[in-house]
């Protein structure tokens, strides 16, 4: 089975998430927009993390770190629906979006649109910190409006039982488990920490 995996916001630990899904599931990844290049990439992020998962090239490449919209706008391009066509693997395959659920890639196309069209299943990671239940149940919500299936929520952080326990019952969505903020962050310590709290035998 293949997953997107989007987030509640910007740096709440999608790549990292990605990479350890991608290790557990014997999966490709792939992330069709990358916006910014200077430094290291998302995709070679899951490379360092995850030794053994191909990532796939990226669709577009975009020198700004903001969003797609607007990265593509400064390079002088317009995102292509039909450029973002999912690529044949054969294994299963994780995609990670671009920040939030609804982060423009043009004016008239969000990431969810874009999820919709794919017609794969989302996970959603969230942190666990303050806020997190509206922007998660939000999240939610925004996909659903869409039709688009949610295989569950993962957060990042420390332990927050209240609010984990809340988003899974009011969003009434599978909860995946947590990941600690890792420190060292390596391809070791992910895959002891995704094993020890991440419940893949839960996505749908």
């Amino acid at each position: 089975m293949s997953y997107i995996v989007s987030g509640t916001d910007t740096d709440v630990g999608k790549t990292v998430f990605a990479a350890g899904l991608a290790a557990a599931l014997g999966a490709d990844y792939w992330k069709p927009a990358q916006a910014g290049l200077d430094g290291a990439t998302d995709s070679s992020e899951v490379a360092r993390l995850a030794p053994g998962v191909t990532a796939l090239p990226e669709a577009y490449r975009l020198a700004t770190p903001c969003s797609p919209h607007e990265a593509a706008r400064i390079d002088g391009v317009e995102i292509d629906l039909a450029r973002l066509a999912l690529p044949t693997t054969e294994r299963p395959l994780v995609i990670e979006g671009a920040g939030g659920v609804l982060v423009p890639y043009r004016m008239d196309l969000l990431a969810a649109d874009i999820f919709a069209h794919w017609g794969l299943p989302v996970v959603l990671v969230a942190r666990t910190a303050l806020g997190t239940i509206n922007h998660t149940l939000l999240s939610i919500e925004a996909l659903r409006a869409r039709a688009v299936p949610v295989a569950g929520v993962a957060f990042v952080g420390e332990a927050e039982p209240v609010a984990e326990q809340a988003i899974a019952e009011i969003g009434e969505v599978a909860h995946l488990g947590r990941l600690p903020r890792l420190d060292p962050l390596t391809a070791e310590t992910l895959a002891a920490a995704f094993a020890a709290g991440i419940r893949t035998d839960l996505l749908t």
